[in-house]
C-alpha cells in the first residue's frame, strides 16, 4: 500500500490504483463509514481528519499516498489484531531522507514480524489446523517477537529498530564507529529504562546479524587460482595455507617475532552472502509469499512481453523441467555481474571490483527488478578483473545453486505450510565482454559472435588491423528489406544477399567444446 510509485517517476502504479479500489471498496461496506456520511481520507495531508466523497479520496491517495503506518485500518471499521504490536512506527521524527528509506524497509521487516506472530497465535486454537513452521522459521520468529518488545513501556521503537537505525546511520553518512559509541552512551544516559537499549555498536550490529542474513568472508589465492573453502561436494581447501596450484602464501608474511602468537590476515579475501536465507525470508512475509507465485496466476497469450515467464526461454525450461514446473512457488532467477572502480586516483592503479547480483523473476515486473529484491551475492576483489578466472570467485554461489536445485525446506506463511523450495538460475545480465567472462567464449577476435561463429563476415581494418563487425548486421534483415541492396550506405558497392548464420543447438555446443 505504500509502493506507489516506480523509482524516480511520477506514474502511480497500477497495482496501487488497485489497492486503492479494494481499500474504498471495503470501507465503504463498513457501518462507520455509512453512519459517517463518507470516508475518512488517510491520505498524508488529511491523517483521517476530514470525511471526504469516494472521488476525493481516491484523488488524495493517488496524489499523495497513505499516511505513515496505516497497515490497520482502525479509522474505517478494521479491528487491531490484539497478538501483534501495532504502534511500533519507526518513521517517527526521522529528518533525513536516506534514514526515512532504511526505516521503510525496516517497516516491511515490521509487517513479516505481524504475520509471524498471527501464525504462531493461531496454534492455540481454531477450527482449522496449520502446519507448524520449520524448526529455522520458528526459531527466526521466536527471536523476532522478543527483540520487536518496547524498549519501554509506552515506546514507540523496540530494540531492534534502534539497532537497524545506528547501522543505518552508518551504512548512510559512513559514521565512525567511535561516533556510534557515543551516540549509544548518550541515549543510555537519556533513556529512564536502560535494560533493552543497544550498549554499543557491537551490541547493535550482533543482534542485527541474528536475523540470519549473514556474511562469509573467504580467503582467495592472491592469483585467482582458488579459494580457500570447504563444501560437500568434494572440496576440502579450507585447511590449506598455501596455494595448490602456484604455491602462493594464504597469509601475510609478517618480519615480527615467529614465537610471538599474532592473528593470521589474508593476502586476499572475497565476501559471500548466502542467497538462501534470503529468497526464504521472501516466504516468511505475507506481503511478497503471496507474490511469489505471481508469474503462474498472470500468464497471457498476447503478443506483447511483459514478463519474462512470456517468453519461449520460460516455457522450454517447463517443458524440460516438469517436476520444477509443477510448484510454482520455485524461484527462477536471474544473475548480473559487471565491474566498477571504487575510485580513481591520478597517481594510483584503478582497483576494479566485481560485484554478482543475483534477482528473484517469480515476482510481478514492478517488483523484481527493484532494490530490495536484487540480491547482492558476491563481491569479486581487484585489483583487476577476474577474466577466465570468475568461476573460482562464484563457486559458493555455485554450491548453493546445487543446494537449491535439490531442495531446501521453506515455510510458506501465505499457504501456511512446509515445502521444498527450489530454484534455477535462467539467465545472465551482462555486457559483452562479462559475457566473454561468465560464458568462457572468447569474445575477442574475428570470431568473437557465439551467433555467426564461423559463418562470420567480419573482417580486419586496413590500417589498424583491428576485427571489424560493420556491416555484420544487414543478413539478419528480411529477404526483402531495401537495406539489403544499398551499395553506399554501408560498404561500398556491396549488396547483402545472404541470410542469417544457421542456428545451432545446445547439443552442438557440446559437440564443438569436446
Amino acid at each position: 500500500m505504500y509502493d506507489r510509485k516506480y523509482p524516480g517517476g511520477r506514474i502511480v502504479k497500477a497495482r496501487f490504483k488497485d489497492g486503492v479500489e479494494e481499500f474504498v471498496t471495503y470501507a465503504m461496506s463498513q457501518d462507520i463509514v455509512k453512519s459517517e456520511g463518507g470516508i475518512r481520507c488517510p491520505c498524508i495531508k488529511c491523517m483521517c481528519g476530514s470525511i471526504e466523497s469516494v472521488e476525493n479520496v481516491k484523488a488524495h491517495l493517488e496524489k499523495v499516498g497513505f499516511m505513515n503506518d496505516y497497515y490497520v485500518w482502525k479509522h474505517h471499521g478494521e479491528r487491531e489484531p490484539m497478538n501483534i504490536n501495532i504502534e511500533f512506527d519507526v518513521n517517527t521524527d526521522v529528518s533525513s531522507s536516506g534514514a526515512q528509506a532504511e526505516c521503510g524497509n525496516f517497516g516491511r521487516m515490521q509487517e513479516m514480524v505481524g504475520d509471524a506472530l498471527g501464525v504462531n497465535m493461531s496454534y492455540e486454537g481454531g477450527g482449522q489446523e496449520e502446519i507448524i513452521p520449520n524448526n529455522k522459521a520458528l526459531k527466526f520468529y521466536a527471536m523476532m517477537e522478543e527483540v520487536n518488545k518496547p524498549l519501554y513501556e509506552g515506546a514507540s521503537d523496540s530494540k531492534l529498530s534502534m539497532c537497524v537505525r545506528l547501522l543505518a546511520a552508518k551504512s548512510n553518512w559512513n559514521v565512525p564507529e567511535d561516533c556510534l559509541e557515543f551516540f549509544s552512551k548518550m541515549m543510555l544516559d537519556a533513556t529512564p529504562v536502560k535494560d533493552n537499549m543497544p550498549t554499543s555498536y557491537y551490541d547493535a550490529s550482533r543482534l542485527v546479524s541474528k536475523l540470519g542474513l549473514q556474511v562469509k568472508k573467504i580467503d582467495c589465492c592472491v592469483n585467482g587460482c582458488m579459494l580457500f573453502y570447504d563444501n560437500e561436494f568434494g572440496t576440502n581447501d579450507g585447511a590449506l595455507e598455501e596455494c595448490k596450484f602456484c604455491n602462493a602464501p594464504r597469509y601475510q608474511v609478517r618480519n615480527s617475532d615467529i614465537h610471538r602468537k599474532q592473528k593470521k590476515v589474508s593476502v586476499k579475501s572475497m565476501f559471500y552472502l548466502p542467497i538462501i536465507p534470503r529468497l526464504q525470508r521472501l516466504f516468511a512475509s505475507m506481503k511478497t509469499a503471496s507474490q511469489m507465485t505471481w508469474h503462474y496466476y498472470n500468464k497471457t497469450n498476447s503478443n506483447v512481453m511483459r514478463h519474462p515467464c512470456d517468453g519461449f526461454a520460460w516455457e522450454h525450461f517447463d517443458t524440460m523441467h516438469p517436476d520444477f514446473a509443477q510448484d510454482p512457488r520455485n524461484v527462477r532467477l536471474g544473475l548480473c555481474s559487471d565491474g566498477f572502480t571504487l575510485c580513481i586516483q591520478a597517481s594510483a592503479t584503478p582497483y576494479s571490483c566485481w560485484p554478482v547480483i543475483v534477482t528473484p523473476y517469480n515476482l510481478p515486473p514492478d517488483m523484481c527488478m527493484t532494490k530490495p529484491y536484487m540480491f547482492l551475492s558476491c563481491i569479486i576483489p581487484g585489483p583487476s578483473n577476474p577474466t577466465d578466472g570468475i568461476d573460482v570467485y562464484l563457486q559458493p554461489l555455485i554450491d548453493d545453486l546445487k543446494r537449491l536445485w535439490i531442495g531446501e525446506l521453506t515455510y510458506d506463511i501465505a499457504r501456511k505450510e512446509n515445502f521444498t523450495m527450489r530454484a534455477a538460475l535462467m539467465w545472465t545480465i551482462n555486457d559483452f565482454p562479462a559475457y566473454g567472462m561468465l560464458s568462457g567464449w572468447s569474445t575477442h577476435g574475428k570470431l568473437a559472435c557465439p551467433h555467426c561463429m564461423e559463418h562470420t563476415k567480419s573482417f580486419n581494418l586496413k590500417n589498424g588491423g583491428k576485427a571489424s563487425w560493420f556491416d555484420c548486421h544487414r543478413r539478419f534483415l528480411p529477404a526483402n528489406h531495401q537495406f539489403r541492396k544499398k551499395k553506399n550506405l554501408f560498404k561500398l558497392d556491396t549488396t547483402e544477399t545472404d541470410g542469417p548464420p544457421p542456428k545451432i543447438t545446445s547439443y552442438d555446443v557440446f559437440h564443438k567444446l569436446r
